[in-house]
């Protein structure tokens, strides 16, 4: 059984930065996927960005390209999300998923096999 355990959300102003870190334990797969997605309450779970086991198939959603970069340090089964000028609209829980191969529509969250806990992420004004 794979586990997600997620760290790095905190509060921080309009315009700062975060880094979460995302660490997988049990079995992995070579050929995984693991992503980060956000939700606010009522809304449903929005991708944020991904990357293969590798890290040379990595995507950003439009919303936060230009702002946050995704990394894979694959000898520790860690994936990291850099958010940088961070709004109060990035506002979220995030949650790290992971999924045995790179799944078709890596968008969506039914495509995951395996979810975190989520970290909160508070961005003040």
């Amino acid at each position: 059984q794979v586990q997600l355990a997620e760290s790095g959300g905190g509060l921080v102003q309009a315009g700062g930065s975060l880094k979460l870190a995302c660490v997988a334990t049990g079995p992995t797969f070579s050929d995984n996927y693991m992503g980060w997605f956000r939700q606010v309450p009522g809304k449903e779970r929005e991708f944020i960005a991904g990357s293969s086991w590798s890290g040379s198939n990595t995507h950003i959603a439009n919303s936060v390209k230009g702002r946050f970069t995704v990394h894979r340090d694959t000898p520790r089964n860690t994936l990291y999300l850099q958010m940088n000028s961070l709004k109060p609209e990035d506002t979220a829980v995030y949650f790290c998923a992971a999924d045995s191969s790179t799944p078709i529509n890596y968008y969506m969250d039914y495509e995951y096999e395996y979810w975190g806990q989520g970290t909160q992420v508070t961005v003040s004004s």
